[in-house]
């Protein structure tokens, strides 16, 4: 087992368990949580693992990012295209390039980027508490880590468009109703049914596993490179979101826990009605 104080590692019987391990934030990633987990993922490419397993510890899976590592004074000058492509893009393309399969363990919500991990593993395993949403809206932004890619291959555009631009959360039931989760158990069973998977997985031929997941990815037009574009489209385009007024008012709103006014600026007494 490795850890550090935001990631745990384990590894027993073939399968790597990364676990993100922030509860007190519901497991919201910062920077050092990102540059942790793309540390794993990269390792999990050289390792003598044969399934991974992404969770969060406590009663989340993630919560998105940490918006209490932003504050509405930081944002004006904050590059945030060159984090996502140096931070968040990154993971995401390890996620899907790793010649093995990736299992999302999702006990509780997985929202914003937090969905978007979800989204860029092989297999969702959901609890029936789980819920999953693309909050990105109700804090002004559009949605990254993949989201504009990996949706819309799942549900269509016209579902896509209404995840994204109303931002309503989707129960785990809900979620594999439109197909974007594998399986849905009770919370008690939830371990029992991915040691289960992940059994099978690693008793399996891994390269039989490797190519499928490279077939799979090549049968949608070369994914690797179509999510890479799409990838960076979000990077570059985040920033309008991110340097916008409606950004600063969300950031602030959530900070005071109050609903956010958007058309408004942050200052405005209305605001804060």
């Amino acid at each position: 087992m490795s850890s550090s104080a935001k990631l745990v590692i384990t590894e027993s019987h073939a399968v790597k368990r990364i676990t993100i391990n922030r509860p007190e934030r519901r497991n919201a990633v910062d920077v050092e949580t990102m540059d942790l987990l793309a540390e794993a993922f990269a390792g999990a490419a050289h390792d003598d693992s044969r399934v991974v397993v992404l969770t969060g510890a406590g009663d989340a899976f993630c919560a998105g990012a940490d918006l209490a590592a932003v504050n509405a004074m930081e944002i004006q000058n904050f590059d945030v295209t060159t984090s996502l492509r140096e931070k968040t893009n990154p993971l995401v393309l390890q996620m899907r390039a790793l010649a093995k399969p990736v299992i999302a363990r999702v006990h509780g919500v997985a929202v914003g980027v937090g969905f978007n991990y979800a989204l860029a593993c092989d297999i969702i395993i959901a609890s029936e508490q789980a819920s999953f949403a693309q909050l990105f809206i109700k804090i002004g932004l559009m949605p990254d880590g993949g989201g504009t890619y990996f949706l819309p291959h799942l549900v269509g555009y016209h579902k896509a468009f209404e995840l994204m631009a109303i931002g309503d959360e989707l129960s785990a039931r809900e979620a594999l109703a439109l197909g974007i989760i594998n399986r849905v158990v009770p919370l008690q069973e939830l371990d029992a049914e991915i040691d289960k998977l992940t059994a099978r997985l690693a008793r399996s031929p891994a390269v039989a596993l490797a190519k499928i997941k490279a077939g799979l990815n090549y049968s949608r037009h070369g994914e690797q490179a179509e999510l890479a574009a799409a990838l960076d489209w979000e990077a570059v385009n985040q920033a309008d979101c991110f340097h916008s007024p409606d950004f600063r008012e969300g950031v602030t709103a959530f900070a005071e826990k109050r609903r956010a006014m958007f058309g408004k600026a942050p200052d405005d007494p209305a605001a804060r009605r």
